[in-house]
């Protein structure tokens, strides 16, 4: 079988999306961000790009890394909506399409943590890890 970049692109985004949705429900639910969520999205996007793309060389593992650290990142925006959302009293729906996105890099600096590096570190060992084959 023969590899295949952009389907491993393709799989990881699904997989990253999934990823976020997971951590920001989580953090939610819970008002913690759990470390043990990053992993879970470095090994999901990274079998994602693995098993997608069936290659093996170090570009899928790259892909599965960039990608890992995207869902951990969409996953405290969206957890950062959803705190919008409740302290405004409105619905996740409302937060996420009323939001003026001219302050997102703003909103992620500030409530930015040195914990979230530790978490994106996590994420991204993971993601190149399980992204490329082992041979």
């Amino acid at each position: 079988m023969t590899s295949n970049l952009p389907l491993a692109i393709i799989a990881g985004t699904i997989a990253a999306v999934i990823g976020a949705a997971i951590w920001a429900t989580v953090t939610l639910v819970t008002g913690y961000q759990l470390g043990i969520i990053a992993v879970g999205i470095g090994f999901l996007v990274g079998i994602a790009v693995r098993l997608g793309g069936n290659g093996g060389s170090p570009v899928f593992g790259i892909v599965g890394a960039g990608l890992s650290l995207f869902g951990c990142v969409l996953g405290n925006f969206l957890a950062i909506i959803g705190m919008v959302a409740d302290s405004a009293d409105v619905s996740y729906v409302s937060a996420l399409f009323g939001f003026d996105y001219s302050y997102t890099f703003q909103l992620m600096y500030d409530t930015f943590s040195p914990m979230d590096l530790v978490f994106y570190g996590i994420a991204i060992y993971e993601g190149f890890k399980f992204g490329t084959v082992e041979e």
